[in-house]
């Protein structure tokens, strides 16, 4: 992969040039890119947003609402950013984070949905997979993990199995990121440079760049086998990170029916002082980490 300035790495890939006359999938859906969101722009209209989240915890509390969001797309499409942005301000009991790593032996000899079913939500929570079962029908068919009969085997049960999900009462949403060649690229050279973010590019990351098409082609199959009207997929254009992040989350809020709690007024009242000591002077001799800033 060639190494390209920070500068370039940073500049939005334009129209025409290779990427641009790659085909459709090279892009991520939009015919320009909007002005960049300003940072000052994007923090406020995302701390409205987790007002609203902490308002959706609160009702998903009260009514003991169930409800799976599935984050699947590119690599380094921004689905972790996502995830991290919903859960940056609620209580992870409530909202809570499943990315499961490779299949254990034993998990191999389950049935495939196995392990991601123990996961499910109890009442009053939000489960949020940072990949899911949909794995089969992207890498692991295009990287030879699972077989013809199983890929195909897959397509075919899950839609069945999702609808029994959602008649369970379970609230199912599906989203896919997608991110475009150029900006997949800048983002996978920003990695590589960036000693804070390589461990985000593994093996799996590698050979996705080197099989852009494959990939897509598995994608498309997937959208026509599982987009159903019980658990539909819904793109998010993915290129600019900050408008995906707030786009995903006001769309998430808005498929979900719920009303602000009453809650009653806090205050916080006088402190007891029976019993007062110096329990500053008790903590001395104690070990202490060292002010190095």
């Amino acid at each position: 992969m060639a190494k390209r300035s920070r500068d370039e790495r940073r500049r939005p890939p334009r129209g025409g040039g290779d990427n641009a006359t790659a085909g459709a999938g090279a892009s991520a859906g939009r015919a320009g890119r909007a002005p960049e969101l300003k940072r000052k722009t994007y923090l406020a209209v995302l701390r409205r947003l987790h007002e609203d989240l902490v308002a959706l915890q609160g009702w998903v509390t009260a009514t003991g609402y169930r409800a799976v969001v599935v984050f699947e797309g590119r690599d380094a499409a921004g689905k972790g950013g996502v995830i991290k942005a919903i859960t940056e301000r609620v209580s992870p009991r409530v909202f809570r984070t499943v990315a499961l790593p490779a299949p254990s032996e034993r998990e191999k000899t389950q049935l495939y949905l196995q392990r991601y079913v123990t996961h499910f939500p109890a009442a009053g929570e939000v489960v949020l997979f940072d990949r899911s079962w949909y794995n089969r029908a992207g890498v692991e068919k295009v990287m030879g993990f699972c077989n013809q009969d199983e890929y195909e085997s897959f397509l075919q049960f899950a839609p069945i199995f999702e609808r029994a999900v959602v008649r369970s009462g379970i609230h199912l949403v599906k989203y896919w990121f997608e991110v475009g060649m150029a900006e997949q690229q800048r983002r996978f050279e920003d990695r590589i440079e960036d000693p804070r973010k390589l461990w985000k590019l593994s093996a799996i990351d590698l050979a996705s760049y080197h099989r852009w098409y494959e990939y897509s082609r598995v994608r498309d199959a997937m959208f026509a086998a599982t987009d159903t009207d019980d658990a539909p997929w819904y793109v998010v254009p993915a290129d600019d990170q900050r408008r995906a992040r707030l786009n995903c989350i006001a769309h998430l809020l808005s498929l979900i029916p719920y009303e602000k709690v009453d809650r009653q007024p806090i205050v916080l009242g006088e402190r007891r002082f029976e019993g007062r000591y110096d329990d500053v002077e008790s903590l001395a001799g104690r070990r202490h980490v060292p002010d190095r800033y």
